[in-house]
């Protein structure tokens, strides 16, 4: 294993009854890079970050992310990890439509005590610096979720996911809801607030247009071909 590494991942395999979707042989990212992982639908990018996450378990392999052995981790065990550990943007934004602004990017630290402790000033002040950084008026935290715009309630995602400076953001088609230049406003922003936090960040995309925003960029089927990464 590779100390570097803040995501290790070792002969890994995972499938359904009726297929395998992955089988990775290795791949390492190392701490605070930008990877961006391309991939067509389906894929398993998607399947991949499951794993990363322990929401979904390999049949076969070794899963380290933040010096926790994720795989072999019960269930509790891996619901702190998560929490303490990761940020995760998803490709529907998964925010509480009828939550304000400032209780969605909240619910980021609710069940986390260690990221909580990273945060300096108060929370309040801590969500309205990230809302500034991400270029959106903090005058919109009372605000109902669900009455902002797409590209409102993307970036209020990327500030739930960003609180509490987690070690890995995963963050799944991030801007599939974006045209070309809002996705690389976006991703700028998001990936100055990693920079300055520390955070390894993984993401995944079918937009081949976002490569020169990252430190790296893999293709998963070339890493299932080809035996493995290191990045």
């Amino acid at each position: 294993m590779n100390e570097a590494a803040i995501i290790d991942l070792q002969g890994v395999q995972f499938g359904y009854a009726d297929r395998a979707v992955l089988d990775i042989a290795q791949l390492q990212v190392s701490t605070g890079s930008s990877v961006l992982l391309r991939g067509t639908s389906g894929s398993g990018k998607s399947t991949l970050l499951g794993l990363l996450a322990g929401i979904l378990l390999p049949g076969r392999g070794s899963i380290r992310v933040a010096g926790h052995a994720v795989n072999t981790l019960g269930a509790a065990a891996r619901d702190r990890f998560r929490a303490d550990q990761l940020g995760v943007i998803f490709q529907q934004f998964n925010l509480l439509p009828f939550l304000s602004v400032r209780n969605n990017i909240a619910l980021g630290v609710r069940f986390s005590p260690l990221r909580n402790a990273r945060i300096d000033g108060g929370l309040d002040a801590e969500i309205a610096r990230l809302l500034r950084a991400l270029q959106l008026d903090p005058a919109l935290m009372p605000r109902a979720a669900g009455t902002l715009s797409v590209g409102q309630q993307q970036r209020v995602a990327a500030a739930r996911a960003l609180i509490g400076r987690p070690a890995v953001l995963l963050a799944d088609e991030p801007t599939s809801a974006l045209d070309p230049d809002a996705a690389t406003a976006f991703l700028q922003l998001m990936s100055a607030q990693c920079r300055a936090a520390g955070t390894t960040a993984l993401v995944v995309s079918h937009d081949d247009r976002l490569q020169p925003l990252f430190d790296q960029v893999l293709s998963l089927g070339d890493l299932n071909r080809a035996g493995g990464a290191h990045v």
